[in-house]
């Protein structure tokens, strides 16, 4: 099928910072200034030097024992810095970031030094097996570019992949472990390309930090150890089998030291040698021999899959809210434009007069995300293989005349989608990477201005559990629909070859009238990321919270589907029954978010990791 080239809104803003102040100085007039409360609170960022794999750093969220936790920590600030600053999934990851920022890196630099740690140390979230989205703000131009290393489908794919000979759909775990879950992976290709026009750093010395871990070990921490003890997965493959598990089948130890050579000797050679490396040659090889092999489940993936893979820079999504210019990554995620619906649902309400975790406040935003999922689960699909209506979408207008189907005292139930020409049918009950175990978020900051909101995922917790020279594998085409078609028209998310499936990614960046910084931003989470992004946007600039506190804060989401969603064991479950009342279908679950946010202000970089995982903002 033709490709066909998407054109956002506001993508050409960044252009021109002159362009963007007289933008801004129109829309303000239409727009709500949001109230303030207490600012930032101040709180010094640890030297990495203070930090072990005992002991994390000052500022660091305590590593869960579950994970699941039950409810979040207690409160704190937000970390501080004037120079630079990194937030990351995991203390090793961000001490590789920040190491590159003072050896002078940029962003992009720290960004794929600290990806490449999660690798090593958080396994089961993120790799070189899997794909992100990555955006970069450009502080001497205000220019956003958006990079795409989203997985594509092998070319044996097939709409009905994940279809039983009876017509019936496969169930998502029968299909999830093997090869036939396995995207060509796009991370490498996607850093590589960043790197090519925002780095500053030689390649081969950003590999230098995740090769000395991978080869030294790192002790298992009580959060990785409990996703290994409870995967029913991972004992199926040898390779998986013998790395995470000891001689008589148990859970290594917490505190045990893991060591990964093969995996240092991977990023040895692409190290040297480039993404190429990885695309073609023995890697490509061994990828596609343990995909074709794979018991159950065997792909069809081949070495000319992984040749041809290309990452995308693609234009980014942007829109007004409020006095705010908020960019995002678009298709194949549906991530940016459906974030900015929700923000864009909400501006015609003051919720800056309305109080976090209060009724109102739940009940407004999860009625507009119940409208923009179901535009969402419409009409975003792939841009090459689906017209996607971007500006349509994202319009003002037309999300103020969304935003009159919400009532103040009654639930609208199931919201039906926006009358958009397209020929797109509905996804259905399918949810990509729902229960959001896996996939990480890095926020960066550097000495110059520039930022980076990087999302990377295998999609499930530990992907498609097909261990390859030290990595693993993932399972995103598990994202696409399952079932092809819905009434007469066929899925905009239904499998094909070289189709990347969509995505609920979201690492988002917004500026402000004079085109500079505010925040960076993103989580892990499967569909719900797009809830939590939204919800710590709107805490961060509506309700004017320390960033910490908008990350701390409980989570809620509707995402069109029966329950509103509340965190459970947090302050927000208070809300239940008056949500009841108003006709909310209210279900209580764990909300294991990983949000990991940077804000800009008064030239101060305040940083946030999510207390629900085992991550730490640190910076000079």
């Amino acid at each position: 099928m033709t490709g066909r080239t998407q054109k956002s809104a506001g993508m050409d803003v960044f252009k021109s910072r002159a362009f963007l102040v007289i933008a801004f100085a129109g829309a303000l007039a239409a727009c709500q200034t949001p109230g303030t409360q207490a600012p930032d609170q101040a709180q010094q960022a640890p030297s990495p030097a203070q930090t072990s794999d005992a002991a994390q750093p000052e500022g660091a969220s305590p590593v869960q024992s579950s994970a699941a936790p039950a409810s979040v920590a207690r409160p704190r600030a937000a970390v501080r810095a004037s120079k630079h600053m990194i937030a990351a999934a995991n203390p090793h990851a961000a001490r590789a970031g920040l190491s590159v920022l003072r050896a002078g890196g940029s962003a992009v630099d720290a960004a794929i030094a600290a990806q490449l740690v999660l690798n090593v140390v958080e396994p089961q979230s993120s790799g070189i097996g899997g794909g992100g989205f990555l955006m970069h703000f450009s502080a001497a131009s205000g220019a956003i570019d958006a990079f795409d290393g989203r997985e594509t489908a092998p070319a044996t794919a097939t709409a009905d992949m994940f279809m039983k000979a009876d017509g019936s759909r496969r169930k998502f775990h029968d299909v999830v472990p093997g090869g036939i879950s396995v995207g060509v992976p796009g991370l490498l290709r996607m850093l590589q390309l960043a790197h090519a026009k925002h780095g500053k750093l030689a390649w081969a010395k950003l590999f230098e930090p995740a090769i000395k871990l991978a080869s030294e070990g790192f002790k298992i921490s009580p959060r990785l150890h409990a996703l290994i003890k409870r995967d029913r997965h991972l004992k199926k493959f040898a390779a998986t089998r013998k790395y995470f598990f000891d001689a008589d089948g148990e859970a290594k130890p917490v505190g045990a030291r893991l060591i990964n050579a093969p995996l240092a000797d991977s990023f040895r050679l692409i190290a040297l040698i480039g993404a190429d490396a990885f695309y073609s040659g023995g890697i490509a090889q061994d990828i596609a021999r343990a995909v074709t092999a794979a018991q159950p489940n065997p792909g069809g993936m081949t070495v000319k899959d992984l040749e041809n893979y290309k990452a995308v820079a693609r234009p980014p999504v942007c829109s007004f809210y409020r006095k705010w210019f908020v960019c995002g990554m678009g298709p194949p995620t549906s991530g940016g434009i459906t974030v900015q619906q929700i923000l864009g649902i909400l501006q015609t309400r003051d919720l800056a007069v309305l109080k976090a975790n209060s009724f109102d406040a739940v009940h407004f935003i999860a009625e507009a995300s119940r409208l923009a999922f179901a535009d969402r689960n419409r009409y975003i699909a792939d841009p090459e293989f689906q017209e996607v209506p971007v500006n349509r979408l994202i319009d003002p207008g037309y999300l103020a005349g969304r935003a009159k189907l919400i009532r103040a005292d009654q639930s609208m139930g199931k919201a039906e989608p926006g009358q958009i020409s397209s020929g797109s049918a509905d996804l259905g009950s399918q949810m990509e990477g729902a229960k959001g175990l896996s996939t990480s978020h890095i926020s960066i900051v550097d000495s110059d201005g520039n930022a980076v909101a990087l999302t990377s995922s295998i999609e499930n917790a530990f992907g498609s559990r097909l261990m390859v020279r030290g990595f693993l594998l993932n399972n995103q085409l598990t994202d696409f629909a399952f079932v092809p078609v819905a009434g007469s028209r066929a899925v905009a998310n239904r499998a094909g070859p070289g189709k990347r499936p969509r995505s609920s990614m979201s690492p988002t960046l917004v500026v402000d009238g004079a085109g500079k910084l505010v925040l960076s931003l993103g989580s892990p989470g499967g569909t719900s990321i797009i809830g939590y992004v939204a919800k710590t946007i709107i805490a961060a600039l509506d309700w004017d919270m320390d960033i910490q506190a908008a990350v701390d804060l409980p989570h809620f989401i509707n995402r069109n589907g029966a329950a509103t969603d509340l965190e459970r064991g947090t302050a927000i479950i208070a809300l239940k029954s008056s949500l009841e009342a108003a006709g909310h279908k209210v279900r209580t679950r764990p909300m294991t978010s990983g949000l990991h946010a940077i804000r800009v202000r008064g030239g101060q970089l305040m940083g946030a990791a999510d207390p629900r995982r085992e991550g730490v903002a640190l910076g000079d």
